[in-house]
Formats: C-alpha cells, structure tokens, sequence
C-alpha cells in the first residue's frame, strides 16, 4: 500500500480530521488499499456506536413534488409517475404496524409537497408520539421555513433529513433548478438552531461530479458535525433528463462511506436502500464499511410502488415481515445486533456517549 494512503488512514483513525488532499488520498485507493480503509472504518463505527445496527421504519407518504430536480423520479414534470398522498389515518396506521413489528423509530419523507401544511404534519408527529408511542421521528420533507421547522420541532420532531447532496454550488444550482446550495445550507443552520437531530448526506456519482467535489461533501458533513448522514450512489431514472447517465459506482459510494465514518465517528451513517438497489449485497457492504443504520421500508402497498425516485428500489415487493427477517439475519449474519431503544445520537443527552 502507498505511504501517503497509510498516512492519511492513520491520520483519520486517531485524529478523525483530514486537510481536503489527504481525503483525495484516501477516496483514490484501490485494490488492498480499499479492504483497509473498510476495516477502519468499520473498526472506528465499533469503538464509538457499538455493535448496535438501528432499524428505522420509513413511511413515504407523498410522491409529489414542486421541485424539478435533474436526478429524481419525483421530480414535477414526471408525468409518467402515478402520485399518491396518505392520508393522517393511514400514516398512523403504517406507524402502528412498524411499532408491532419492533421498529422503535420512524422515519416520515415525502417529496417537496406543500400539500401537507405546517400544522397538519405538527398534527400527526403529535399523535405519532402520543397515540402510536413512537420513539423517536424523523422528519423529511425538505426545504420549508424556519417558522415550519419550528413547530414541526416543538410538536416532538427528534430528527430532520435535508441532504446537501453536492457541495458543488454549481453542480448543485444546474441539477436542482431553482434552488441553491447557500439555501440549502441556511436551512441547516436553522435546524441545529432550533435542536434537531440534524441529518444531511450526498450523491455518489452524480454527472459533473468530481473526486474533490466529494472530498468537499465530507469536509462539509465534518463542519456541519451532523448527527446522520445518508450517502447513496446515483442511480439514473428513465424519466429525468439524467436517464442516460451511467450510475454512481459500488466502491467509489463505499469509500465515500468509509471517510465520513473516519471524520464523523459518532454519526449515525445508513447502508442506504440505493446501495442494496446497485449490488445484492450492497447493505451488507455499507454495514463492513462504517455503517449502522438500515431504513426498511414500511410504506403501504400500492403506494410504495410509486415512491421512484430511482427505478428499482431493493426489497420493493417484498412484504415488511420478510424484509425485516432479512435485515436482523444480515445483522446478526455479520456478529451485530439489532439496536434497541429510539437510537439517538450519543452526542445528546441520554445517548451512549456525550
């Protein structure tokens, strides 16, 4: 292995810092050189979250979408796309199905859907915690005001996902018509402000993207010190301007993973479902390189057909009680154990570690 890659893994294992070139180091190893950085990272995840993997239920309970995104399904000129909207009694319905069958924590994502007010959402996260006695609930629905996140937060919001997904602001204004990085990162601000959780994560792969962008989205991940973040590849939808596009690459995704478990040691990191979509062992790979969340999918049939961001999805057809037979089997396959509780950050009150 080159000296300069085992200096910045070593580097990274005991300081959990990197300068932007030594990330660039560790995201071009190859061959041997990618076992080890797996092995650290997954070394790194165990000393300080445990041998715990957190299952969180995800309920996608809207398709729509205002944004025009160039990479998604969802996206508003989708016109092939068949849109749906749950109601409040069938969210709570889906919630109280994953809490009998012992996801401790739900995860509520939808497209950018105006539809669904500020107080209505606040209505169920309420009844969520109240009714279902859910955990914990993290909250997805993009960017909205800080008034939004407000109440959403004071209702009982635990986490929200916003990923970045490109640190690139040029990238990321030309793939999401619109909109901009720097709002993007205003948002986040707010939701740490205001006591979330905070979760981000980017795109593997996306076109135009280069290794230094990547090293970019770690370097912002670490400043942001978020308490989660999602990394998946891209996978090219047939309906989005991206539809020809080659999609983001196994190992390049599970190096990226790798170095955010590095410099980001207490966050919790997920073997996405677009990891499991790309490779039939994917999850199993993200869980040996630093992951230790799985978000099953507890959306409704038919309704989950539907949700395509891209085309796919792993486990789409399967019922919820064999996929969560397969994940504690993965789990328990690779000597971890399911994670009990709500699972929040050890870097809050009541978390494993402060």
């Amino acid at each position: 292995m080159r000296h300069e890659f085992m200096e910045a893994l070593a580097k990274a294992r005991e300081a959990h810092s990197l300068e932007h070139q030594e990330i660039l180091i560790l995201l071009q190893a190859r061959g041997e050189e990618v076992d080890a950085l797996g092995r650290a990272a997954d070394a790194v995840r165990a000393k300080y979250l445990g041998d715990e993997v957190h299952l969180r239920g995800i309920i996608e309970f809207s398709n729509y979408c205002c944004r025009n995104c160039l990479y998604c399904g969802l996206r508003r000129d989708n016109r092939k796309l068949r849109r749906y909207r749950l109601t409040p009694g069938e969210i709570l319905a889906a919630a109280r199905k994953a809490a009998g069958l012992g996801l401790p924590t739900i995860v509520l994502q939808s497209g950018e859907d105006p539809h669904y007010t500020a107080p209505v959402l606040a209505d169920i996260i309420r009844r969520l915690k109240e009714e279902v006695g859910v955990g914990a609930v993290t909250l997805s629905v993009g960017e909205r005001s800080f008034e939004d996140y407000r109440l959403w937060r004071e209702a009982g919001v635990d986490r929200y996902l916003l990923k970045h997904e490109t640190a690139g602001a040029t990238l990321f204004a030309r793939l999401r018509p619109g909109t901009t990085l720097q709002d993007r990162l205003l948002r986040l601000k707010w939701l740490r402000e205001l006591g979330y959780q905070v979760g981000s994560g980017n795109i593997v792969g996306l076109p135009g993207q280069t290794l230094e962008t990547l090293a970019a989205d770690i370097l912002l991940m670490r400043e942001l010190d978020v308490e989660m973040a999602g990394i998946g590849p891209f996978i090219p939808h047939p309906q989005t301007p991206l539809a020809k596009e080659p999609p983001g690459e196994l190992e390049l995704t599970l190096k990226v993973l790798a170095v955010s478990r590095l410099l980001l040691p207490r966050a919790h990191l997920p073997a996405t479902t677009a990891l499991g979509t790309i490779h039939p062992q994917g999850r199993r790979m993200g869980l040996c390189f630093g992951a230790n969340v799985i978000m099953p999918d507890v959306t409704p049939p038919p309704y989950r057909y539907y949700y395509q961001i891209y085309p796919g999805k792993a486990g789409l057809h399967e019922e919820m009680e064999t996929t969560l037979v397969s994940l504690k089997n993965l789990i328990f396959s690779l000597n971890r154990r399911v994670g009990s509780g709500p699972g929040h950050s050890p870097k809050i009150q009541g978390g494993m570690e402060q």
